[in-house]
């Protein structure tokens, strides 16, 4: 266990500079006598690691030293590779730069490692598209993926579900979601996410914006989807159910099925049970529902089941059926 956060120390040093030893403890959760002890353990083992005082100050390694890359471990060496998605890689424009990376990494491996670490690519595979969906990237993928690298202002043409506008924004990050990718960029000093299907245009301005410093995309990201689904669910629903409806309802969202299973519904004599779900707004909720069938009745709210009625009664009569 020490010797892995003795090399954690080592990795954080070189890779981030000089750390103080009150953000190593709270990252390696000890406490900061013992990071003054495992500093000491890695100055007898020949690191040219050093201390500086003062409000700044920390440890750091002597400038130019570094380690080699041997300190992996056989299943840390395997997750580096499992980690890797081609796809994506080759979307950016990176897949050329990914498999050479992937070379690079193997070749420093120690050799017994070696092959563990090629069983499992060849074990492994990630594909983050969901099912029938498109197989193409999006077309300004590349010149997204560029601007948020350097920093430079873009102007859109972007169409949202209420119209299509003219923007000017700041790329910060990109996202792939299930086999979508967004941009993450400022407009108008807030924070904003664009689906980059959506846009229909795009062209350099020249000009160069200052990434806010305490901008993290993941944690940005996170707290996005979070609030995302609070405003999307708006209302509440009132359904009958089969134990094949349930699993449907479960098939709708992440939301709705942490809904159906906190509430674990016991069957009726008659093979239903009532349960009240999340939905969305009522004309979209009305299609969901019809889309699962008759294995699912909504009994509330009287204007989702009235949309329900209506949408059945339009469809009936467009086959020609009226009784």
């Amino acid at each position: 266990m020490r010797a892995s956060r003795l090399l954690t120390i080592l990795m954080i040093l070189q890779t981030r500079g000089r750390t103080s030893a009150e953000s190593l403890a709270e990252e390696l959760e000890v406490s900061v006598r013992t990071v003054y002890r495992d500093i000491d353990q890695l100055s007898a083992a020949g690191v040219p690691v050093y201390a500086e005082t003062g409000r700044n100050g920390g440890f750091a390694l002597l400038d130019g030293w570094k380690t080699r890359l041997n300190g992996l471990t056989a299943p840390e060496a395997r997750a580096l590779f499992f980690s890797g998605l081609p796809g994506p890689a080759g979307e950016l424009g990176l897949g050329e730069e990914a498999a050479q990376a992937e070379l690079k990494l193997l070749a420093a491996l120690p050799s017994d490692w070696q092959a563990e670490a090629r069983r499992m690519s060849s074990r492994f595979h990630l594909d983050p598209r969901g099912w029938f969906q498109p197989g193409h990237k999006p077309e300004f993928l590349k010149l997204v993926a560029e601007a948020v690298w350097s920093e430079t202002r873009i102007a859109i043409r972007y169409e949202s579900w209420k119209d299509v506008k003219d923007r000017v924004i700041e790329p910060l990050g990109l996202v792939l979601k299930g086999g979508v990718w967004y941009v993450v960029a400022q407009r108008d000093g807030n924070s904003r996410t664009y689906r980059l299907s959506q846009i229909q245009a795009l062209g350099p301005t020249g000009q160069t914006f200052t990434r806010p410093k305490d901008f993290d995309l993941p944690t940005y990201w996170q707290e996005a989807t979070k609030q995302f689904e609070r405003d999307i669910y708006v209302g509440i629903a009132h359904v009958r159910a089969t134990a094949a409806g349930l699993r449907k309802l479960r098939d709708l969202s992440d939301t709705v099925r942490r809904a159906v299973e906190a509430l674990a519904p016991t069957p009726d004599a008659d093979g239903f049970c009532e349960l009240d779900i999340p939905i969305e707004e009522v004309g979209w909720a009305s299609h969901e529902f019809i889309k699962i069938g008759d294995d699912v009745e909504v009994l509330g709210p009287p204007e989702l089941r009235s949309r329900v009625v209506t949408n059945i009664s339009r469809m009936a009569r467009r086959y020609g059926i009226t009784s």
